[in-house]
This record gives structure tokens, C-alpha cells and sequence, in this order.
């Protein structure tokens, strides 16, 4: 009797268990077809009309179109950003991992989750007003400022949690050797979370690269291919979000291209970021 009743237990327990992975993969699958099914009509869509000279010159829809100034606008704007947001967001980040104390230091964690919250158009009005308006022009800075203000808490909340993951055997045994703070932070902190913060930094710049409305509002878009900080540029979003208005089938055709190319270019960071974090857990 004892013996039918633990087979009986084990039983409902490896019942159980199927079931719960037959529904945690029904989960997985639901939260991944409509990413699979988005890129695939990307890819339907803008395949076709994405080619070598679409990539590398720059011509109006009516003489076949070609999107080279919104690809090179949308690198001068993102390392713009990233000079901004990047090393901003590291300072913080260490500041509230290894110097916060008391209010000050939840105060700067508190805004710095407020900023993560705050919509995108709002960041834009704001560099517009300070850069646009004072300046009398739209300009890729005003552009880069926005998106590096986008990207400062996504880096500043990816450092801190690095930097908590460091054991505090290595501060507590730096310390004891008579190394200042500061040369235990730089030496030996930051090193060893290094991987783990540049991958943050890199999920920072995939999520700034997308965005439109604050880029709408600070560069304008140039259907030329301009160089210069301080003049109006085209990026990516701003000439997809500008092609896709239009009536034009050929416009429409290089909207889906340059969606395409956004879309790469964002897959290909993550997976950068991914493969950057794995060596580290190595």
C-alpha cells in the first residue's frame, strides 16, 4: 500500500512537471512570434528594395533613391550620444556602487529611475529649447545631446548593478593592502565588471539608435549628405518616419530598406552585448 501510493505521488509529480514545461514553452513561443513574425515582414518588405547603391549614395526618390546621408547622420549623432551618455552614466554608476551614502545617494538613484521613465519627445523639447533655440539652428549636437541624455540612466542603473556584482572580498582585500578607495575602484572594480558595463553601454546605444521624436525635433533631416555638427542631418528613424508619410511607392520601398538596416544594426549590438557577456561569465 505504501509503495502504490509513492509510485502514485511520483507520478503526479512527472505529470506535473511536463506539464509546467509544455506551458513555460507555449510562453516562450507567444513572446517570440511576434518579434519572429515582425522581422520576417521586414524583411519581406525592404529586402527587395535594399541594394548596394541604395546603401552608398545619396539621391532623391525620383532618381532611384538612396539613404548613405541618414546611415552616416545616424553614426555622427550616435557617438555624439554616446561621448555624452556613456561616460556620464559610468561616473554615476560607480558613484552610487561605491561612494553613495544616505539621502544623496537615493536621491541620485531616484532621478536617475525617473529619467529611465520620462518620455523621449520630452527629452527632445528640452535639448530644443536649451540648444536649438539658443543656437537659431538644428544641428546633429542638439541630436547627440538628446539621445545621450536618453542613454545616461540606461547606463548609470547596467554600472551600478555591475559593480554590485563584484565581491566585496576583492574591495575588502585591496583595502587591507593599504590601496586608497579610489585605486581599488579603478584597479580593480572596474575591470573586473568591465564586460558587464559594456554591455550595458552597447543595449544603451541600440535603444537611443531608434528612437525618432527626439531627433525630429533637435536635427530636422537633410536630404543632403552633411558632415558638419552644426547644421540639420538626417538619421535613420527621422528618414524612415519621413519616407514612410509620403504617397510615393518608391518612397515607401526605401522606408522599409532603411527599417531593414535599423533593425540589423540594433540585432547586431544585442548580440554584441549578449557575446561580450557570456565571456565574461566565462
Amino acid at each position: 500500500m505504501a509503495a502504490t501510493a509513492a509510485d502514485s505521488g511520483i507520478a503526479r509529480r512527472r505529470l506535473t512537471d511536463r506539464i509546467m514545461r509544455w506551458l513555460m514553452g507555449a510562453a516562450v513561443a507567444v513572446a517570440v512570434l511576434p518579434l519572429a513574425l515582425l522581422l520576417l515582414y521586414v524583411l519581406q518588405k525592404g529586402l527587395p528594395a535594399l541594394s548596394f547603391t541604395v546603401l552608398t549614395t545619396t539621391r532623391s526618390v525620383s532618381a532611384g533613391g538612396g539613404f548613405a546621408n541618414a546611415i552616416i547622420g545616424s553614426v555622427l549623432i550616435l557617438l555624439i550620444a554616446g561621448l555624452i551618455g556613456i561616460p556620464w552614466g559610468i561616473l554615476v554608476g560607480v558613484y552610487l556602487a561605491e561612494f553613495a551614502t544616505g539621502r544623496l545617494g537615493n536621491a541620485v538613484r531616484f532621478f536617475a529611475d525617473v529619467l529611465t521613465g520620462v518620455p523621449t519627445i520630452v527629452t527632445g523639447l528640452v535639448v530644443y529649447g536649451l540648444l536649438v533655440l539658443s543656437t537659431g539652428d538644428f544641428s546633429a549636437w542638439a541630436g547627440g545631446v538628446a539621445l545621450g541624455l536618453i542613454m545616461v540612466p540606461i547606463v548609470i542603473r547596467s554600472t551600478e548593478e555591475m559593480l554590485n556584482l563584484v565581491p566585496d572580498a576583492l574591495r575588502e582585500a585591496a583595502l587591507g593592502l593599504g590601496m586608497p578607495k579610489w585605486k581599488v575602484v579603478v584597479r580593480i572594480v572596474l575591470p573586473t565588471a568591465m564586460a558587464g558595463i559594456v554591455t550595458g553601454a552597447l543595449l544603451a546605444i541600440a535603444r537611443a539608435s531608434g528612437e525618432t521624436a527626439p531627433v525630429l525635433v533637435t536635427t530636422l533631416g537633410s536630404n543632403f549628405l552633411v558632415t558638419t555638427l552644426d547644421r540639420p542631418i538626417m538619421s535613420l528613424p527621422l528618414y524612415i518616419y519621413k519616407n514612410a508619410a509620403q504617397f510615393s511607392p518608391k518612397a515607401r520601398e526605401l522606408a522599409w530598406a532603411a527599417c531593414l538596416v535599423l533593425i540589423a544594426f540594433i540585432l547586431l549590438l544585442n548580440l554584441l552585448a549578449r557575446l561580450i557577456g557570456r565571456r565574461a561569465n566565462v
